[in-house]
């Protein structure tokens, strides 16, 4: 096996060439620092350029990009220019680690609800928005059952979102509510991960949406509960606005996942259980792999069945 991946280095193939010590920085070129290898079960970790294709063709492409997105009617062209440099874009977001905002300067294209969910399904080769809600639908009453067990401080916390839950029919409001029940039984701050504001006062939204590392964020007329439609539902990553105007918290939480895998970013600490269950129980990747408390979820779901 060793020297079969020796060879395969020695033609050229990339996951294997970006880990060599000619290709690190020389504050870096030791053989077990910075590794750069798939973490989340990534099917397309760090692809081969097209036949033919080299940076400075790829560049060329990126540029028309940049021109193309300014055109109506044009999301043909682009998904197909967005296919054609994959490969360029995950070696630039694994190699360099840009900031958001420079991602968002380089790739404007990228920042969409279709491109997300394309991207992703070019990396894990899994449907990303689909597939989410079907797993937290099918997951939804036995997780609420399990949720509705859970005594203590974590029972009084939930206890109003639950009365909500009980009190709409609405799809994307039970969803949102199961998510937010979800983050607070495995001991984490839902209004951390969705973070609720009223629109009377943007500029102080402004001022807290750039602190924020990751983020949903719903902006509601002041005086209207989870029953009345949000004025705006996004996403923001490192202070910066990457989404917005998007349907359901629901569906926000399922772009930002896609969006971490995306970018190649870690999960945020404070909310690593939630996107573990993201990941692990609704998007079925990497599933061998749990840590203790989201394996002993996952067995109650299984046993509630």
């Amino acid at each position: 096996m060793a020297n079969y991946r020796t060879q395969l280095k020695l033609q050229g193939c990339p996951e294997l060439c970006v880990n060599s010590l000619k290709s690190k920085a020389t504050t870096d070129a030791f053989p077990a620092k910075k590794v750069k290898k798939p973490k989340r079960s990534e099917a397309n970790f760090y692809p081969s350029f097209p036949t033919g294709e080299t940076l400075d063709s790829m560049e060329k492409v990126r540029l028309e990009l940049l021109t193309e997105i300014g055109i109506r009617d044009n999301e043909r062209v682009i998904a197909d220019k967005m296919a054609n440099t994959f490969a360029y874009r995950r070696h630039e977001v694994v190699n360099q680690e840009p900031s958001i905002q420079e991602l968002k300067d380089r790739w404007p294209a990228l920042f969409t609800q279709k491109e997300i969910n394309t991207e992703f399904q070019r990396l894990m080769a899994v449907p990303l928005e689909w597939k989410f809600m079907a797993q937290l639908d099918m997951h939804s009453s036995q997780l609420i059952k399990v949720i509705r067990a859970k005594g203590g401080a974590t029972r009084q916390k939930i206890a109003n979102i639950l009365d909500t839950l009980d009190q709409t029919v609405d799809i994307n409001h039970r969803r949102e509510c199961v998510l937010k029940a979800l983050t607070i039984f495995l001991g984490e701050d839902a209004d951390g991960l969705i973070k609720e504001y009223l629109d009377c006062g943007a500029d102080d939204v402004q001022r807290d949406l750039e602190e924020v590392t990751m983020a949903v964020y719903v902006i509601r007329k002041e005086g209207e509960g989870l029953q009345e439609p949000p004025e705006d539902i996004g996403i923001v990553i490192e202070g910066v606005e990457v989404l917005h105007e998007l349907t359901s918290v629901a569906s926000a939480c399922a772009l930002l996942l896609g969006l971490i895998y995306a970018l190649n970013l870690a999960y945020p600490k404070p909310f690593r259980f939630t996107f573990e269950v993201l990941q692990k129980i609704f998007m079925q990747l990497d599933q061998h792999k749990m840590s203790p408390k989201v394996q002993n979820l996952y067995i109650k779901l299984q046993s509630s069945q």
